[in-house]
């Protein structure tokens, strides 16, 4: 009897033993998979990292871009410079005692604004050789005579195509006229022929009686304009032909020349 009992309390023991630690092993449980969550929030910030990156890639193309268009160079050179040579062909009253085909040579520099504007200024050195009538009247046995300009023009340039160009060109100008008789005879106090007039000495309609007439330097203001053809060598040479119209006056006394120049430029 007391065996039995022993047993039964035994059994009743047992089984709350068990009841009791259910609860304790379903706790235990869900701490073993404690760990695993952790390891699913951890990969939320690495998917957002990647989302972030195309935005920073961006940025650089753009501004690598932007660099490359203000890098960009222009098609035109800032600034170009020209040296021609060539002869003269006389107008006006210049003609008259000028005779045509002087030796004529220029040099210059541009300011370029664009490909088809800018600012030229020349120096022109043109030869006035005087026709032999000339001299029989200023009763000379030779003479020397010439022109020094300097002219400052706005100049726009034409292209035609990749090696074919022109340009046109037109402004204000300063001339110096200049020469001087040798082994003349004219009597000093005669009456000024129409030569004497456009060579600059004459003076109340009479030779100067201290024979300072021999010598003629004189200073003009004037215009000129003209234009050219440009033909661009595989150099990037340009080589032109250029023909002006050049007038100057002073006094009523003027002088009128057109020179024909073919040069470079680059």
């Amino acid at each position: 009897m007391i065996g039995k009992f022993a047993t039964a309390s035994a059994l009743t023991l047992l089984a709350l033993t068990v009841l009791w630690g259910a609860p304790g092993f379903a706790q235990t449980a869900p701490a073993g998979q404690t760990p695993a969550a952790p390891a699913a929030t951890t990969p939320v910030p690495q998917a957002q990292a990647p989302a972030q990156q195309p935005s920073t890639g961006q940025e650089p193309a753009e501004e690598e871009s932007s660099s490359r268009r203000k890098a960009r160079p222009h098609d035109y050179k800032n600034w170009s410079y020209n040296v021609g040579f060539g002869a003269n062909v006389n107008s006006g009253t210049t003609k008259t005692f000028v005779r045509g085909g002087g030796l004529v040579g220029t040099a210059g520099v541009a300011r370029n604004a664009n490909k088809y504007l800018g600012l030229r200024a020349d120096f022109i050195f043109a030869n006035l050789p005087l026709r032999d009538s000339t001299l029989q009247t200023a009763q000379a046995g030779s003479a020397t005579s010439y022109v020094l300009g300097l002219t400052l023009d706005p100049v726009i340039n034409v292209p035609v195509t990749s090696k074919y160009g022109g340009y046109v060109l037109f402004g204000p100008a300063f001339y110096h006229r200049a020469g001087s008789l040798s082994s003349d005879t004219t009597v000093p106090g005669s009456v000024c022929a129409s030569f004497w007039v456009w060579w600059g000495t004459c003076s109340n309609s009479s030779l100067p009686l201290s024979g300072r007439f021999l010598d003629a330097s004189q200073n003009q203001f004037g215009y000129n304009f003209g234009g050219g053809v440009t033909r661009k060598m595989p150099s990037g040479v340009e080589i032109y032909a250029e023909y002006r119209f050049a007038h100057g006056s002073h006094n009523g006394i003027t002088t009128d020349f057109r020179p024909i120049t073919i040069g470079v430029r680059w």
